[in-house]
This record gives structure tokens, C-alpha cells and sequence, in this order.
């Protein structure tokens, strides 16, 4: 088992990981009902979409020695309906360390084939952009 998730109500959940006792909680959105002040599950699939990134590219730069100290990520999701889904995850990662030409496309590389963005749905659209400032 990875979690446990418990229904709070007022259609809040509390979801806590096994390993680690760590808890985060979510909320219904507020065009769904809910009160909009946390996550919904649907914000925590976007946005493991670009934790999953960061993570993947930092490993990638300790197995390279790759720079890695200053990277940020922008999310947006975008929503459709009939059915009700996510339709697209926009990601803008934004570079503040110096990569060669290179380097950048050894993580852009690295982040766009990480583990959640193999794992959506071909149906959401991943729009992914870097920002190298």
C-alpha cells in the first residue's frame, strides 16, 4: 500500500502516505461544488506532473553534474466536459542555471519523459515549455 485517503467531509479528503506519515489534504473546486481552498485531486495530478519533472531532471543532473539549483515550475490545468476531465497541463519550467545547448536538451529530454508524463491519459495534452533566464 503507498496510501490511505479519508473522506473529511464538506467534500474534503485527508490523504497520508504510508511510508512517511506525511498528510496533505484536498478540496472539491469551486466549480465543482466545493470551497476551493486547497488542491483538488485534479490540481494534484497537474502538479505531480511537474514534481515528477523536477525530480527526474535533478537526478539526471547529480548522474551528470549538471548544474541544478535554480528550477522552478509554473502549472496551469485546463478542465473540459462531458465527461469531466483534465484536458491539458500546461508546465513553463523555468532555468535560472547556466546549460550548455547540450545540457538543456539532455533535461528537457529528461523532463518530458518522466514517469507521469508517460503515465496521463494521450487524450491530456502536455504542453511543456522552458524558460532559461
Amino acid at each position: 500500500m503507498t496510501s490511505t485517503v479519508t473522506y473529511q467531509n464538506n467534500l474534503r479528503t485527508e490523504c497520508t502516505h504510508l511510508a512517511s506519515t506525511s498528510t496533505i489534504h484536498t478540496d472539491a473546486p469551486i466549480d465543482n461544488n466545493g470551497k476551493g481552498e486547497l488542491f483538488s485531486p485534479t490540481d494534484l495530478v497537474a502538479t505531480a506532473l511537474a514534481s515528477c519533472m523536477i525530480t527526474v531532471m535533478g537526478i539526471k543532473a547529480e548522474q551528470t553534474n549538471i548544474q541544478f539549483t535554480q528550477v522552478k515550475a509554473l502549472v496551469k490545468k485546463v478542465m473540459a466536459n462531458d465527461p469531466r476531465r483534465i484536458s491539458m497541463i500546461q508546465v513553463q519550467l523555468e532555468v535560472r542555471d547556466s546549460w550548455s545547448e547540450k545540457e538543456r536538451k539532455i533535461m528537457e529530454n529528461t523532463a518530458k519523459t518522466c514517469p507521469v508524463a508517460q503515465s496521463l491519459h494521450p487524450d491530456i495534452k502536455q504542453e511543456i515549455t522552458f524558460v532559461y533566464k
